[in-house]
């Protein structure tokens, strides 16, 4: 009778393996995305960024994060980064996010994107930017100027969204 009671129990108790799988996957996302969350702190906490329009908590896991100097050089980017484009974090720090740039990138968002960031105002446009192999992808670019709390620009902030996954 025992043995009942406790194969009962040990079935109600149990997940499958693929569970933990899952769960182990998006506890490593969640850990993943807070470093990145303090990385963005730090910086910000270090520019004294007024922080009141970056929406950071809600889209860092779910989007591409860069953040760049104001030569347009990567200081940051999150972990998604290497899922999105095939490049490590530390292959694009310190380059400008014509990294991800290509052929059938469509010179003419690029020239807007260069114009709203010259007129230090955010945009939003979808191009085709390209992967570390070559491969083609429809990325959804959501940028901003970031101002320190004396009102005086010190870096652009970008979410970006693969469209093509």
């Amino acid at each position: 009778m025992k043995a009942n009671k406790f194969e009962e129990a040990s079935n109600r108790n149990s997940l499958p393996i693929m569970t933990w799988e899952f769960h182990c996957e998006y506890l490593r996302e969640l850990k993943a995305a807070l470093t990145d969350l303090k990385k963005v702190k730090k910086i910000s906490d270090q520019f004294a960024w007024n922080d009141v329009n970056i929406d950071i908590k809600d889209r860092i896991q779910d989007e591409v994060v860069l953040v760049t100097d104001l030569d347009l050089k990567i200081i940051f980017a999150s972990n998604r980064i290497k899922r999105m484009t095939g490049y490590k974090e530390e292959e694009v720090l310190g380059k400008t996010p014509k990294i991800f740039q290509g052929p059938m990138t469509c010179k003419i968002a690029v020239e807007e994107m260069r114009e709203a960031i010259k007129l230090q105002i955010p945009f939003e446009k979808t191009i085709q930017n390209y992967k570390k192999d070559g491969r083609m992808y429809k990325c959804k670019i959501n940028a901003s100027p970031v101002f320190n709390v004396k009102g005086k620009l010190t870096h652009f902030i970008a979410f970006e969204k693969d469209l093509s996954a």
